[in-house]
């Protein structure tokens, strides 16, 4: 089936989750993340990601309920910090980031760092959580093959998402594999590298013969591997632009030009998930 801006993946609980959603990393509160979203949504974004550390969810709230598209039609993905970790915390937790986007459930709850020692009590919370109607579906952030393991040991219902850093520099094909194995949507944050992927000639020259830019390449190579996309900006130019991913396909030779890119561990910039080993909140 051909992708356009509407495709889903259905994850495996049954919910439908938008392969392309707007990441808000880093979008200020109030008016830089309220015309974001309001941009996504009239470009035909359906899906928002926030956190309660990026602290943008009053704002997120106050945008969707002004955009006039349907609450239903609007996926929501928020996060519980490091200090919000443990059963009780992250269940205090999702009432505050609920209370903050002024709504009444979340369409995804994400664990926003592996810490091992709270692990099982987290997770507990998480499954309570789910339970209560609170949220659609659960998932974690930034873990690996060993962390997902560990996680099955003490789990009554498996993760959904696992939203990992991946780009063409980190494709960790590994840890994307096991996750399409175990039924587990991979989903992609600092998909474009922060910009940077504009400085790998391979993904401009594959752009130019598309009429494309590098970043519009990278984002059609994530949705060719059955990945989910959440690229940020604050610039209406460029939320657009981030949507124009549906008019040209990639083909193998392409596919595989970029899968060469990969630098594994070295190309990696964000925080190693193995750093919270110390159980650090």
């Amino acid at each position: 089936m051909p992708l356009d801006i509407t495709s889903k993946v259905r994850l495996a609980n049954g919910v439908d989750m938008p392969f392309l959603g707007l990441g808000t990393y880093k979008s200020t509160e109030g008016g830089d993340v309220e015309r974001a979203v309001s941009v996504a949504l009239e470009a035909g974004y359906r899906s928002l990601d926030t956190a309660s550390m990026y602290e943008n969810e009053m704002g997120i709230g106050r945008a969707v309920r002004g955009s006039g598209v349907p609450r239903e039609e609007v996926f929501i993905a928020t996060k519980a910090w490091n200090d919000e970790q443990g059963e009780k915390r992250v269940q205090r937790a999702v009432d505050e980031s609920l209370k903050r986007l002024g709504l009444d459930y979340v369409d995804l709850y994400l664990v926003h760092w592996p810490i091992p020692r709270l692990m099982a009590s987290t997770w507990r919370g998480m499954e309570r959580i789910l339970e209560s109607g609170r949220v659609r579906a659960i998932g974690v952030c930034n873990f690996l093959e060993h962390h997902l393991e560990r996680l099955a040991e003490v789990a009554e219902i498996a993760p959904m998402v696992n939203q990992v850093e991946h780009h063409p520099r980190l494709q960790q094909p590994g840890l994307r594999s096991y996750c399409q194995d175990q039924g587990i949507a991979l989903e992609a944050w600092a998909p474009i590298m922060r910009g940077r992927v504009n400085d790998i000639a391979e993904l401009v020259q594959i752009g130019e013969r598309h009429g494309k830019s590098a970043v519009q390449v990278t984002l059609r190579w994530m949705l060719q591997h059955g990945v989910v996309v959440i690229p940020k900006s604050v610039h209406a130019v460029r939320i657009r632009e981030n949507a124009e991913l549906f008019d040209f396909e990639l083909s193998v030779e392409e596919m595989e030009a970029i899968d060469a890119l990969d630098m594994g561990e070295a190309g990696r910039f964000g925080k190693h998930p193995d750093e919270f080993e110390d159980g650090e909140t």
